[in-house]
């Protein structure tokens, strides 16, 4: 038949809205089941249903329908049969979505979707739907708004009985069959809770924005330990809730991030917003918690979980992620009972906070990330697993690290060509061994302000020679200037440390002093390329003044290890027991945050107070160093422990000598040869005045460390030229090195 024009009107009743159907009069006999109306430019097509309380000439639709369309009340549209060619449009597979149809109504129960899917089976069976269209739906006593998201088409040779080809044809109109398939997705902001497997895999919202750009957030070197928090804390929030669910998995709650200052900790926390598309982190300082006044600093903590709590009420699983940052988080987490005299507030704080991330009532929607140097101080109870159980230790960046830092802390001057093409980053980040993140920034300032610096005028006020400055680029100088001069790493080498000691070089007098420089270097190279022993420690013995502690700088120095510290008695100069004890611990810690490291514990008999009247000694150093002197590095580190003593007697009743593993031993100089040999090196005396002291000692019974040796030819050094020698025999004799049977050479 021809088109007719009818005018709109509200559907008659609830129940008949419910039936996604466009009602006419049932005296209304020019229709077939179902319709294409008109309505300007556009077709809307709709399954109809006869009813008495509709006119004729007027066709009714629900509030859903009218929104979808754009259909206003009373207003005129052309209405035409439609018939659908059901070898293309039976539908296959129909996904629509779903969301509760009044906010105020929504529950936290979970609806089966399978359930639902065969009520709208049945309850809209041989309608029509087309992509877009909104649709009302009673079910569990309970109106959900539904919108058809996409259709496909079942395959014709199936419809005849066939295997099917396979191919699925996308449709925006269909016929919605009883072998139909519904598939139920979350409207987006839904807070509906869907089960069964009549809905697709979901993926949660995205918490990570696709854009991010470790370079751009200004963050180097962190790649691995941004894998691993990635894999433990964010993996199974990413992933489809249904398969977390049918794993029994629970999300992570808490990541420690810990390790030396200037690595980049609080650099990770305040970029980490601009990582997730969710909403923004709570970043807290941990001492901004505390409060004088009583009960304050446990509200504080209630406040900043107040969010997740209400949310988690309203929205269940649905709820999203709440991030919470702690930095310096051992300032309120300390072990609860240590601070004694304390009101009680630090551990009252950290019941609060065990409770609210993992307690009673238990929240799944959390994140909190603490930060600290110290964590050794935080109390257990919050390290376990459900809290802050993924430990993450953000170290100093290797060379590929320290690489990306410097790009990008260099970025801008490369753009705007201020670096000069002089400056190779990748010899940069060689020098910079153990140079933390915020030392390698330090670096670059430090460049950038040598570089200005060349163009200020020198005059009696400060001004920029404008001239000049419009050729500014910092150069490789600048930064080996800096290098040298300016920032030097906390955790690396400090050559002042060593080259006391060896500021007079290593005098080879003979083949022991060669012997233990090759011993040391076999040492230094097990150290670096064995992976069974990553502890390796020597104890070079000898007498008072043979040299021992020079021998042990000069293989520290020559190992290039990125760390080499020297544990020396005389920077514990009135230490008491525990102090000692506790900076040598600090030696150790330090060096087992670098790749490669060298400790040298000089002079063992004074650090552990050792007299022989008595004999006394402090048992608690004693007990510290043996169990630091055994303990290994931690897993990837390497460290060479050098310890000197002019004690191996005392060291062997201490049963010290056994936590080294080895031992090589330096003795004094003990023949004529290689006393001119010395003498050689040093180029002390003539020849003349040589031949004069050789035949001085010959045949005697001769005893002197190199140390003390250097001491008495400086002495002598001092007279007549023609005393000098007769001063040296002289001092050599009084000293004891010499029996005192030496007669005056005519």
């Amino acid at each position: 038949m021809s088109t007719r024009v009818m005018q709109t009107a509200r559907c008659p009743s609830d129940e008949l809205s419910l039936t996604n159907c466009a009602i006419i009069s049932d005296k209304d006999q020019h229709f077939e089941k179902h319709v294409i109306v008109r309505i300007s430019a556009h077709k809307y097509v709709f399954t109809l249903k006869p009813h008495s309380s509709v006119n004729i000439n007027t066709i009714a639709f629900s509030q859903a329908q009218r929104k979808w369309a754009g259909i206003i009340i009373g207003q005129e549209v052309e209405v035409s049969n439609y018939t659908f060619d059901k070898s293309k449009q039976c539908v296959s597979s129909m996904t629509v979505e779903i969301d509760f149809l009044q906010k105020k109504h929504a529950d936290t129960k979970a609806y089966d979707t399978d359930k639902m899917a065969a009520e709208v089976l049945q309850n809209f069976n041989n309608q029509a739907f087309s992509v877009g269209q909104q649709f009302v739906l009673s079910f569990c006593e309970k109106l959900f708004i539904l919108g058809v998201k996409d259709m496909e088409a079942m395959d014709p040779s199936i419809l005849r009985g066939g295997h099917g080809s396979g191919k699925k044809q996308k449709i925006d109109i269909g016929l919605l069959v009883a072998n139909s398939q519904v598939i139920f997705e979350k409207a987006e902001n839904s807070s509906v809770i869907l089960a069964g497997k009549s809905k697709t895999r979901e993926s949660r919202q995205s918490i990570i924005s696709p854009d991010w750009n470790f370079e751009k957030m200004g963050i180097g070197g962190l790649d691995k330990e941004f894998s691993g928090i990635f894999r433990r804390a964010f993996a199974s929030r990413v992933f489809p809730p249904d398969i977390v669910e049918q794993m029994g998995c629970k999300h992570v709650k808490g990541i420690l991030l810990y390790g030396p200052p200037g690595c980049g900790k609080t650099l990770m926390a305040r970029q980490i917003g601009k990582m997730l598309k969710a909403r923004e982190p709570k970043i807290v300082n941990g001492p901004e918690i505390l409060n004088k006044y009583v009960g304050e600093s446990e509200a504080n903590i209630r406040k900043l979980f107040a969010d997740a709590e209400d949310e988690q009420k309203r929205l269940g699983a649905n709820s999203g992620l709440h991030i919470i940052i702690f930095d310096e988080i051992d300032a309120i987490c300390k072990q609860r009972g240590s601070m004694a005299g304390s009101t009680g507030v630090h551990d009252t704080v950290v019941n609060q906070l065990l409770s609210k991330i993992d307690g009673v009532e238990q929240l799944n929607n959390i994140l909190v990330i603490g930060m600290t140097n110290r964590p050794d101080l935080i109390d257990e109870a919050l390290l376990r697993p459900g809290r802050l159980e993924v430990k993450m230790e953000i170290g100093l960046p290797d060379e590929t690290g320290r690489i990306q830092i410097l790009h990008i802390h260099t970025a801008r001057m490369r753009e705007n060509k201020l670096l000069a093409s002089d400056v190779d980053v990748k010899e940069l980040a060689v020098e910079t061994k153990n140079y933390s993140g915020a030392e390698l920034e330090g670096l670059v300032r430090a460049a950038q302000s040598t570089a200005m610096n060349r163009h200020i005028k020198a005059s009696n006020t400060v001004e920029v020679n404008m001239e000049t400055a419009e050729k500014l680029q910092v150069n490789r100088i600048d930064f080996m200037a800096s290098l040298n001069n300016d920032i030097k790493p906390a955790f690396g080498t400090n050559q002042e440390d060593y080259a006391s000691y060896i500021m007079n070089g290593i005098i080879r007098w003979g083949d022991p002093v060669s012997a233990a420089l090759e011993d040391g270097e076999l040492l230094v190279q097990q150290t670096k390329n064995s992976d069974r022993t990553p502890l390796v420690s020597v104890l070079l013995e000898g007498p008072p003044n043979s040299g021992k502690t020079a021998l042990a700088a000069k293989i520290s120095e020559d190992s290039q290890f990125p760390f080499i510290k020297i544990c020396s008695p005389d920077k514990m100069i009135g230490h008491s027991e525990i102090a000692k004890c506790q900076a040598i611990k600090k030696i150790f810690e330090d060096a087992y945050k670098s790749q490669l490291s060298c400790v040298v514990v000089d002079d063992i008999e004074r650090l552990l107070d050792y007299v022989p009247i008595g004999p006394r000694f402090s048992n608690m150093v004693l007990q510290a160093l043996l169990v630091l002197l055994k303990k290994p590095p931690p897993k990837g580190r390497k460290l060479l422990i050098i310890g000197t003593t002019s004690r191996k007697d005392v060291l062997q009743e201490m049963e010290m000598l056994d936590a080294f593993s080895t031992t090589i031993h330096i003795p004094n100089i003990s023949k004529v040869e290689q006393l001119m040999e010395a003498f050689e090196l040093l180029g002390s005396f003539n020849e003349n005045e040589r031949a004069m002291i050789a035949k001085a000692v010959q045949d005697k019974r001769l005893g002197i460390g190199i140390k003390k040796l250097l001491m008495l030819i400086e002495m002598a050094a001092q007279m007549d030229p023609d005393y000098r020698v007769r001063k040296f025999v002289s001092l050599l004799q009084e000293e004891g090195a010499l029996p005192q049977t030496y007669q005056k050479p005519i």
